[in-house]
Parts: structure tokens; C-alpha cells; sequence
């Protein structure tokens, strides 16, 4: 299976191509592309069904979009009135609000295109979702996070089954005649299961502590307060470097050597931070020819797509144009778009039989060896 570093990487990249367009050719083009991959690679892994669930949160999204568009957005003078919905007389308090009014054929379709927007961008994340593994991710996690990524393998490890304890109690509770109704039941059910599940953490924590989980070096303060120092500065520049490159208008030609020099102080930050971690490797994930296949096509998706939109801003961007017109399409960033379907041909099928990571242990101890893969 492919690492699931690399389906990220993908999906930032067709996150950033998204955020750069309005262009609904290009944006269904984005989600199609997404859509084709996710079912041309995604396994039988709970989580593989959760590109749905994103896309039909995108749709909501857009359809609410509209509503407000219709309700809330005054006609521009010029705008092509397609109905008009009575209006509510509003109190002095909200002068600048409007309630109805006229429905403007501008005011929908820009909706239209920033709600398709953040449609791609949520079927983008969706994809990641539905085809990187995330304990195998959580194994690539730096030394420096070690206890959080550890944290969350064991979170990932026994939230499902914190649901089927609660199934199995109300199961038991119908086959005694006390069927769990109203709040009485939620308590009959809460109390077993919470029990059951304190239990369970307690031999986990005794496992794990026996198999020398949380050990650390002896690092020098002042060491640890640097590494410290550099990762937050290295976050904030990150952050400010996106700002600045997704249209935030603060020095735009300096956002890449920002974004360059942030990520280095925070990579080198994570490097002495994990000094302090004592751990060993187990069967690390290699990073082959497919994994800087998929990682590429994303990245160019996002420079092609950002690069068509500094030569023509008005094909990327075609909202609050007037008269209306349909969009035209640039041809250097639909290619780059598609190039963003390279996954669908250049990484190994799923193997078939991938095995869940649902299946219940039959012995509290095993948590902590799963937990252990980390280690």
C-alpha cells in the first residue's frame, strides 16, 4: 500500500489548486479527479467510506451557500433580477442587513462558485481521509511528538470499540427485560461501559509501562528550550507564509523564501526535539517511485493552477463579471489538474484482504502491542 504521507501531499496540493480558482470547470474537474483516484485505490478499510460523507457535506455547503445568496445579498445595479421574494422590514438596529428582495442571477452564481470551492476543497481532504491510513501515518509521526502520536494511536485503537461495548450493553440490558429508555438507560448504559473502559486503560498503561513506554534522554535544558523556541517560530512564519500565499495581500513576492526558511526552522526544531525520544523503528514505511509520483501530481496541480492564475486572473476568477458570460477554461490549468489523476496509473492496485483495524483483541494486553508498532 502507498504511503499515506503521500495521498496528503496529494490532497494539499489539490487544496491549493482550489483555493486558487473559481472556476467551476476547473473545481468539478478537481472533484472529479479526486472522485476517480479515491475509487480506483481506496481498500476496504472502514475509513475508505468517508469520501462520501465529505462530498455530501460539500453539497449541503452549497446549497446553503445559495440560500443566503438568495436571502441576504442586495442587487448590484446592472444585475439581472431573476425573482423577487418579499422583504422584511428590519428594525434601524440592522440598517445594512436585507431579508429578501430581489434574487439576482450574479449573487447566485458567485454562491455557486465559491460554494463549489469549498466543495473541492472538502472532497480533496476527503480523499486523504478515504485513502491514507492513519496509524500507518502516526508511525511517521517525528520523534519530537512521540507522546501525542502515541496518544492518538491508542484514541484511534479503542474509540470503535467504546461503541461496541455500548451495543453490547444495551444488547444485554433487552435481554433482561430492562430495555434502556430515556435517561435511566443512557445511565445503565454509560456506567458499564465507561467501567469497562477505565479497566482497559489501567492494563494498558501497565503493559506499555512494563514494555518501557515514555522513556526519554537526558537532554540539557537549555537544549530543549531551544528546539522549543525554534518549532513555534517555525509555525508562526509557516502560517504568515500561507497567509501571504493564498491572496492575504501581506508581501505576496515574499511568501515562498518565508515559507522556505519557516519550514527549515521547523524541521530543525523537530530534529532536536526528538533527541529526546529513545525508540526504535519497526518495518518503516519506504518512500518509493509511486509515493514521488503521487506527491508530484499534487504539487503540480497547485503550481499549474497558480501559474494560470497570475497569466489570467479572469479565467480563473470569472465571479462579479458583468455582463453575464459563461467561463472560459485556461488550458495550463486544467492539464495540471489532470495531472493530478496520475495515482489512478502510477501506484500499485490495493491489495485485496486488507485487514481492518476494527477487529477487538482478544486480550486487553493487545492494545498496548498495536500501540507498540509505533514504538
Amino acid at each position: 500500500m502507498l504511503h499515506p504521507g503521500a495521498w496528503w501531499l496529494w490532497a494539499l496540493g489539490l487544496v491549493v489548486a482550489a483555493t486558487r480558482t473559481t472556476n467551476p470547470l476547473l473545481l468539478l474537474a478537481m472533484i472529479a479527479v479526486a472522485a476517480l483516484v479515491v475509487a480506483a485505490r481506496r481498500t476496504a478499510s472502514p475509513w475508505s467510506r468517508s469520501f462520501v460523507a465529505f462530498l455530501a457535506l460539500g453539497a449541503v455547503l452549497v446549497v446553503v451557500r445559495l440560500v443566503f445568496a438568495a436571502l441576504f445579498v442586495d442587487a448590484v445595479p446592472g444585475a439581472t433580477v431573476l425573482v423577487t421574494l418579499p422583504e422584511l422590514a428590519l428594525p434601524e438596529v440592522v440598517a445594512g442587513l436585507r431579508v429578501g428582495g430581489g434574487v439576482t442571477a450574479e449573487a447566485l452564481l458567485f454562491a455557486l462558485y465559491q460554494g463549489l470551492q469549498l466543495m473541492a476543497v472538502l472532497a480533496a481532504v476527503g480523499a486523504a481521509n478515504a485513502l491514507a491510513d492513519p496509524r500507518r501515518l502516526l508511525r511517521t509521526v517525528p520523534g519530537a511528538l512521540y507522546e501525542v502520536g502515541v496518544a492518538l494511536v491508542v484514541a484511534l485503537t479503542y474509540a470503535p470499540r467504546l461503541v461496541e461495548d455500548a451495543v453490547r450493553v444495551r444488547r444485554a440490558q433487552r435481554l433482561r427485560g430492562r430495555p434502556p429508555r430515556g435517561l435511566t438507560g443512557v445511565a445503565r448504559t454509560a456506567v458499564p461501559v465507561l467501567e469497562g473502559g477505565l479497566a482497559t486503560s489501567i492494563d494498558l498503561a501497565a503493559a506499555m509501562d512494563s514494555r518501557g513506554f515514555a522513556r526519554a534522554a537526558a537532554v540539557p535544558v537549555r537544549w530543549r528550550r531551544l528546539s522549543a523556541s525554534l518549532v513555534l517560530l517555525g509555525l508562526v512564519g509557516t502560517i504568515i507564509a500561507l497567509f501571504a500565499l493564498l491572496g492575504g495581500g501581506l508581501l505576496p513576492t515574499a511568501g515562498l523564501p518565508l515559507l522556505a526558511i519557516s519550514t527549515t526552522l521547523a524541521i530543525a526544531g523537530a530534529l532536536m526535539a526528538g533527541r529526546r525520544s529513545r525508540r526504535t523503528r519497526y518495518r518503516p514505511d519506504p518512500w518509493r517511485v509511486a509515493e514521488w509520483v503521487t506527491a508530484a501530481s499534487g504539487v503540480v496541480a497547485a503550481v499549474g493552477v497558480g501559474a494560470a492564475a497570475a497569466l489570467d486572473p479572469g479565467a480563473l476568477d470569472p465571479v462579479g463579471i458583468l455582463p453575464l458570460a459563461a467561463p472560459a477554461i485556461s488550458a495550463m490549468a486544467l492539464a495540471a489538474v489532470l495531472v493530478a489523476a496520475l495515482p489512478c496509473v502510477a501506484t500499485p492496485p490495493p491489495p485485496s484482504g486488507v485487514p481492518t483495524s476494527t477487529s477487538r483483541p482478544q486480550q486487553s494486553r493487545a492494545g498496548a502491542s498495536e500501540a507498540g508498532v509505533y514504538a
